[in-house]
């Protein structure tokens, strides 16, 4: 079996990762790492992962691919000794998502430390760059609010049938944010509430604006992105809104044809609702027109914390290793 672990298995996709992985019948997790929790068993700090009898390590072992759920700024480093021992890696945080590193200036105030891997590192989003992750070292895994809004649009955007201006609305629940306390997601402040943020620009929509311009450079696109937090565990929504230019039909049509074949996307005949997701590797889609504005409207709903983070990441893997891209995600969803 090829031998994989996890950089920071503590938080909540490095717990979503073990998860996954351990009923993965193709691949052994080996080692696992946390920041606070080294010499500690993994079923003692996460009890619904007690079956997984591991300790967790200071260090990286021996293993042939590596997950990093480190949080930016702290992920590129270890990335990069990763790399440097032959390891493949699929970084969780944001930290290779970006082409030019400028951008982690303006969006995540760091100077990049190992810029020249950006080049190299292939966006990992599956149903868009699938020819291209089987032969990298080094996949990054996209955002969760990205995700939902690149599969809600990518079909339309990349024929070029929208005008250059789009909204994308997104409401994720609280484990979006990790396991680090914050105000904001305190229960007293969260629940029975939503609230937007990130009103001066998402640090997402830099990563949302690069995919949608390479999939169609003419366009010039003029993204408004406005995120949302709402009193659930988990789930992203995403309204995704622009004009059409000419004809308004076919449009369900263009997107079934788009995603024909696609394991993980579902284009849906009626709006779609977060639960349905639960726990699942699903993107499920819904595209429609306001007759009355000829306005094009795109819903999607993904599990942040599967689709959005772990379960996309388990799906490069599967394609890093010459794997059967399903193998470990065809679970059903957990409802209601």
């Amino acid at each position: 079996m090829v031998k994989v672990g996890i950089i920071n298995a503590t938080g909540y996709i490095g717990m979503e990762l073990a998860r996954l992985l351990y009923r993965h019948p193709l691949v052994q997790l080996a080692s696992i790492t946390g920041r606070s929790a080294v010499g500690q068993r993994l079923g003692e700090l996460l009890p619904h992962l007690s079956d997984i009898d591991m300790v967790v390590q200071p260090e990286l072992g021996n293993v042939d691919l590596v997950f990093s759920a480190l949080p930016h700024k702290t992920s590129a480093e270890a990335v990069s000794a990763a790399l440097e021992r032959g390891i493949k890696v699929v970084d969780i945080s944001a930290d290779f998502r970006l082409k030019d590193a400028k951008d982690y200036e303006r969006w995540y105030d760091f100077v990049h430390p190992v810029s020249q891997l950006l080049g190299e590192a292939v966006y990992g989003l599956v149903e868009l760059n699938r020819s291209f992750i089987p032969s990298s070292r080094l996949v990054a895994n996209p955002g969760c609010y990205p995700t939902g809004a690149l599969l809600a649009l990518a079909p339309v955007v990349k024929e070029g049938i929208v005008e250059p201006e789009i909204i994308v609305d997104a409401k994720s629940g609280v484990s979006g944010a990790g396991r680090t306390l914050s105000l904001g997601t305190h229960f007293s402040e969260a629940n029975e509430n939503v609230s937007a943020y990130a009103l001066e620009g998402h640090r997402h929509l830099p990563e949302i604006n690069q995919e949608l311009g390479g999939l169609n450079p003419s366009l010039s696109l003029s993204v408004t992105f406005v995120p949302h937090l709402v009193p659930m565990s988990r789930g992203i929504l995403t309204s995704c809104y622009a004009r059409l230019k000419g004809g308004k039909e076919g449009v369900r049509e263009l997107y079934r044809e788009f995603y024909r074949g696609e394991p993980f996307i579902r284009v849906v005949d009626a709006p779609p609702q977060t639960k349905q997701t639960w726990g699942t590797n699903l993107c499920l889609i819904y595209p429609t027109i306001d007759t009355r504005t000829g306005r094009l409207i795109v819903i999607s709903c993904i599990d942040n914390l599967v689709k959005g983070g772990a379960g996309q990441a388990v799906q490069s893997m599967n394609l890093m290793l010459g794997l059967p891209e399903e193998t470990a995600l065809d679970g059903a969803a957990i409802y209601p």
